[in-house]
């Protein structure tokens, strides 16, 4: 994991580390059972590791709303996938963020 915090992503940009499905409740709290076979998609959800320096609009720097360290859920085809020392890791942009998880 170490490897990871030498990498920056650029502009608005962000590192994330997607949460196994196994972490994944296979019930939810209100109790509805999600089948096995949404479980065996690629998860939604994920660790922040690294985030750009943000975008530019109108001359002025944007600073992305996600900070390192943030639970968030995203896009479901909204990342790209890399693969860093094993490990599989996304590269997301801002838009494609839709919520961080409290």
């Amino acid at each position: 994991m170490a490897k990871v915090k030498k990498i920056m992503p650029l502009g608005d940009r962000i590192l994330v580390k997607p949460v196994e499905t196994d972490e994944l409740a296979a019930k939810t709290d209100s109790g509805i059972i999600i089948p096995d076979t949404v479980s065996k998609e690629k998860p939604e959800q994920g660790k922040v590791m690294a985030v750009g320096e943000g975008r530019y609009e109108d001359g002025k720097l944007i600073k992305p709303r996600v900070k390192e360290g943030d639970r968030v859920l995203f896009s479901k085809y909204g990342y790209d996938e890399v693969k860093i020392e094993n490990e599989e890791l996304f590269i997301i942009k801002e838009e494609n963020i839709l919520a961080i998880i409290k």
